[in-house]
């Protein structure tokens, strides 16, 4: 099929009720029965379960999940979850994935599953030896490494090899040690950390040095996700947009502040998706900022050119570092039904789709910056969020939204005065 011919086989959802969309997923993404009751819930996570996940445990927080359609990523129909609680960001999702459908959709790779856990050895006298001597002992480290987890290794993951570096610190020089891990299908914070613990010992045994840190790096630089597409002029508005967008990503890339505004939106993507499938925020965040700043300067996480056609071109590449099993994502029941519906079955493909969202969002805040302005479509869709602070309720939600849309003054105070109105309106 040729890409200009691409249809989408999935629900419009926009206009529907909850329900109804729910229904409607629950088709595309082929839940159970007992999965769907189970999203209709008002809240779906029980507090015997919660009370195990984390300490003092008190309540839990009810997160909006929206879905976004339209995304065709790798020539494949792929619905995504994503949980947040800002306006725009499952539109601009959705919308932006639309538009790259007519040339192709979303073509996405991973550079592997491989996690580095570090060792820091201090008080170390000569570091140069120090580190031949660990270098020396590389298939020793590997059977320590690979004893910690044997389910891993059944399943094909396991220890991968080591580095040794040495580096300059305020407190004189030290040496550190790189366990790389293929952890498969689980982030692998655990399985890294408690191979780390193991090796340790033995360090000290082999060198005399002392080791101090035992942990998991979250900068995921041998686990890259990278997701690229192309949008025609022709259906993004024109040249003009499309050098614009062009001159808005320069801009990113050369100024800090402005860099820093661009991957905050990129992440609202990203971390949307991480939250809704159960994995860890923190860590994909932390990641992938320290990436934006790997050449010493903190820079644009995407990329944007025009092609020898004259498209659009948009390319992504960041740490990606999310798991199907383990943790949150086995652990909460609502983050293993979402996972579902994204298809995923490795935990590479969860990370395509989500470098895939990363990209297509930073399309549309770039396209909505550069044309309209970021205010109008996102205020637009804010003014039901004002009108409940405002104290609407049932019906008067939507109706008092529309007029402060259509009086352009969305605010609590233009809410209350058409709550007001409204309210005497029924009296009389």
């Amino acid at each position: 099929m040729q890409p200009e011919t691409i249809k989408t086989q999935q629900p419009d959802l926009t206009g529907a009720a909850p329900a109804a969309r729910l229904h409607q997923v629950a088709a595309f993404a082929g839940l159970s029965a007992d999965q769907t009751a189970h999203l209709a819930q008002p809240s779906n996570i029980e507090r015997s379960i919660a009370d195990h996940m984390i300490e003092n445990m008190v309540t839990t927080l009810a997160i909006p999940v929206g879905v976004a359609t339209g995304l065709l990523v790798d020539g494949q129909e792929v619905m995504v979850p994503l949980a947040i609680e800002e306006t725009s960001i499952v539109s601009f999702v959705t919308d932006s994935a639309r538009k790259c459908r007519p040339a192709g959709g979303i073509t996405t790779s991973m550079s592997g599953t491989v996690m580095i856990a570090q060792i820091q050895l201090v008080h170390v006298p000569d570091p140069y030896r120090t580190r031949t001597l660990i270098l020396e002992r590389r298939d020793e480290i590997g059977a320590l490494c690979d004893a910690c987890d044997p389910t891993l290794l059944r399943m094909g993951g396991g220890f991968r090899d080591i580095e040794v570096r040495i580096i300059d610190t305020a407190a004189g020089p030290m040496v550190v040690l790189h366990l790389l891990i293929d952890t498969r299908d689980a982030m692998g914070a655990n399985t890294v950390n408690t191979m780390a613990e193991a090796v340790a010992p033995r360090l000290k045994e082999w060198t005399g040095a002392q080791p101090l840190l035992r942990i998991l790096s979250n900068l995921a630089d041998r686990r890259l996700a990278r997701a690229h597409a192309t949008w025609r002029p022709a259906d993004i508005g024109g040249e003009a947009v499309r050098d614009a967008i062009v001159l808005a990503y320069r801009f990113a890339d050369a100024d800090p502040y402005r860099a820093t505004t661009n991957n905050k939106g990129i992440m609202n993507g990203i971390s949307a998706v991480v939250l809704a499938t159960g994995n860890d925020t923190r860590a994909v965040e932390a990641g992938a900022h320290a990436y934006a700043a790997r050449s010493g300067r903190y820079r644009s996480l995407s990329q944007w050119e025009v092609d020898a056609e004259g498209n659009l071109c948009g390319s992504i590449e960041l740490p990606m570092a999310v798991g199907l099993v383990g943790g949150a994502t086995r652990t909460h029941p609502t983050a293993r039904v979402l996972l579902a519906i994204t298809g995923a079955k490795t935990a590479e493909g969860l990370a395509r789709i989500i470098a895939a969202v990363g990209l297509v969002q930073n399309f549309g805040a770039l396209h909505a910056l550069t044309t309209d302005g970021i205010q109008k479509g996102h205020m637009a869709r804010h003014a039901s969020n004002v009108a409940i602070d405002a104290g609407a309720v049932g019906e008067d939600v939507a109706q008092v939204a529309q007029e402060m849309i259509a009086r352009r003054s969305i605010n609590v105070e233009t809410a209350k005065a058409i709550l007001a109105e409204r309210q005497s309106q029924r009296a009389d």
